[in-house]
């Protein structure tokens, strides 16, 4: 869903944050993984900035005064939506720019949302199953088209090029997870980022151990979720590499199941995981990894 604020006033490509990007499309997202997208659709026709640097956590981030210098220029925004990162939007407001906001996961066609960790609420981490991250790839090629049309034959071409690569790039999530025996598709999370991953690819989310980031479970959430762990025979328990593991090594210790706490979603990490290709392959690695 492209939300149009209001016409935003200068021509694409005003001078960005970073300088020397006059004539390009300037691009400000909130993720890392969603500015590695805008890059590979938009190639040498945008200049991408993500507010949140990779490794923080986007659902907490606090905005810095360097994030308002970058947003009061930009031509186009790119978020998620669904709560992952609207608080983009009261940042918009505080710098005074009126460019579009493109929402990746709002009314995306033909997906069932699932739901978030609280009541009314959906689960925003569609991109991690690969056909929802084309969709998202489709998304940015028609914003950035939208914002510079002498650029849309260049934008196309590479969107094409894109979406062919994250085409063979589901294919082969397919592959690697058809390695695991199908008693072993199960695991717990550190927290739900993984479901749209999991309905994709055949695979089965026993818990997690925090219904969000930042909030603690209970002494008897834990103990649930432990005795949960031990009846399904639960082999690992996974962890995205910004968050701590005490609990999630609390839980192990009591259960027996291993650790694997450098997992990959909302933010790129250091190399290899430079990419939301590369990010895909990373956790495909460590979960067939651990559970085959």
């Amino acid at each position: 869903m492209l939300v149009a604020l209001a016409a935003c006033g200068g021509a694409p490509g005003s001078p960005g944050p970073s300088g020397g990007d006059e004539g390009r499309i300037q691009v400000v997202t909130t993720s890392s993984v969603f500015a590695d997208m805008a890059r590979n659709v938009g190639g040498d026709r945008v200049a991408v900035t993500s507010l949140v640097p990779k490794g923080l956590d986007i659902h907490t981030y606090q905005v810095t005064p360097a994030d308002l210098r970058a947003v009061a220029t930009a031509d186009l925004f790119v978020m998620n939506g669904l709560g992952l990162d609207d608080w983009l939007e009261k940042t918009i407001r505080s710098a005074g720019n009126r460019a579009p906001i493109l929402k990746l996961a709002v009314d995306l066609p033909g997906v069932v949302l699932l739901p978030g960790d609280t009541p009314d609420t959906q689960n925003p981490h569609l991109w991690m199953d690969v056909s929802n991250g084309i969709a998202y790839a489709t998304r940015i090629a028609t914003a950035l088209e939208a914002a510079d049309p002498t650029a849309a034959a260049d934008i196309a071409a590479s969107a094409d090029a894109y979406a062919k690569r994250l085409s063979d790039l589901d294919a082969w999530v397919r592959d690697r997870i058809a390695t695991i025996p199908e008693a072993d598709r199960r695991f717990v999370l550190f927290h739900d980022a993984l479901p749209y991953f999991a309905r994709a690819y055949g695979l089965t989310i026993v818990g997690v151990a925090v219904e969000a980031p930042g909030q603690d479970p209970s002494a008897g959430e834990i103990a649930a979720l432990i005795d949960r762990i031990k009846a399904t025979g639960v082999k690992a328990i996974f962890s995205e590499a910004q968050f701590p593991t005490a609990l999630v090594d609390q839980i192990a210790r009591e259960t027996g199941a291993r650790v694997v706490a450098n997992l990959y979603d909302d933010t790129l990490g250091d190399d290899p995981v430079t990419s939301y290709e590369a990010l895909i392959r990373w956790d495909v690695d460590q979960l067939v990894g651990a559970l085959r």
